[in-house]
């Protein structure tokens, strides 16, 4: 298989199982406090690469690694804490489809500003994947407006998940698990500082298993994307990757018979035209 189309495949595995991932930690917040949901889903998720990281006995990145790593642990975690404090506001259906797109964009931004433009049929993809992504992120019914806050706090968060697709990209190639162990002991730090901030106790390992499974599959998204990175440029890798909310809509489709609209459909029809695009 050619390193592209493998990089393409390999970034598509990280979008499913991305979406699976919020579809869990979705179904999580049902029946626990969002907070206490990310809590323990940056717990497992962290157990996860260490475990991982020491069975293959892998090395720590260059000091220039390092920092791109704590960058995209960073930036991750302001998106986390920014998506969350947009969601405590009521209007999650709302703010889901601008996050998704600013997620994408950024990436694709920055990749030809770092390597140069791709070629046409990859441009023409991106340019297909943004309104499928916010078409697909879109609630069934007409949602609310986003008042000005949760507009800022919806860039914000875009802005975060998009600079850790670009941060942990620039990670030295060869470094898999420690990058996310770096990356994810903040996530799991700020996880913690809001749940101080919440006055909120600390959450029992029992107490919810699908938020410990929303963690192994958020960990196991952040793997598939970096091995997509060694083998694909960075915007494919991150565009084709931030299509997991498709992927989290099929599962709410099929699992909970939610309905999905007919906007909905087209968006996941775009997304699969925009894969095409960009793997031609």
């Amino acid at each position: 298989m050619p390193a592209t189309f493998l990089g393409a495949f390999l970034a598509l595995t990280s979008a499913a199982v991305w979406g699976s991932g919020d579809f869990s930690g979705g179904y999580a917040t049902r029946t626990s406090s969002n907070y206490h949901v990310l809590a323990l889903s940056a717990f497992s998720g962290i157990i996860l690469v260490i475990i991982l990281a020491i069975l293959v006995r892998e090395g720590w990145p260059s000091p220039a690694g390092w920092w791109w790593a704590g960058l995209a642990g960073l930036s991750g975690a302001v998106g986390i804490a920014c998506l969350y404090q947009a969601l405590s506001l009521g209007h999650a259906a709302a703010v889901a489809p601008m996050t998704a797109v600013i997620s994408a964009i950024l990436p694709a931004v920055a990749g030809a500003l770092i390597i140069g433009l791709p070629g046409v049929s990859t441009l023409a993809g991106f340019a297909v994947a943004v309104p499928g992504l916010w078409l697909v992120s879109a609630p069934a019914q007409d949602g609310p407006r986003l008042t000005r806050q949760e507009l800022l706090l919806a860039l914000a968060a875009g802005v975060g998940f998009g600079g850790f697709f670009v941060f942990i990209g620039l990670v030295d190639r060869g470094f898999l698990y420690t990058p996310l162990v770096i990356a994810r002991s903040l996530t799991l730090l700020t996880a913690l500082v809001l749940l101080v901030v919440r006055r909120l106790p600390l959450p029992t390992l029992t107490s919810s298993p699908v938020a410990l499974l929303a963690g192994v599959l958020d960990a196991g998204g952040n793997i598939f994307y970096i091995l997509a990175r060694q083998y694909t440029r960075l915007d494919v890798a991150a565009v084709l990757a931030s299509l997991y909310p498709a992927a989290t809509v099929i599962l709410a489709w099929v699992i909970l018979h939610e309905r999905i609209s007919r906007w909905q459909w087209i968006g996941a029809g775009l997304c699969v035209a925009a894969i095409a695009l960009i793997a031609l």
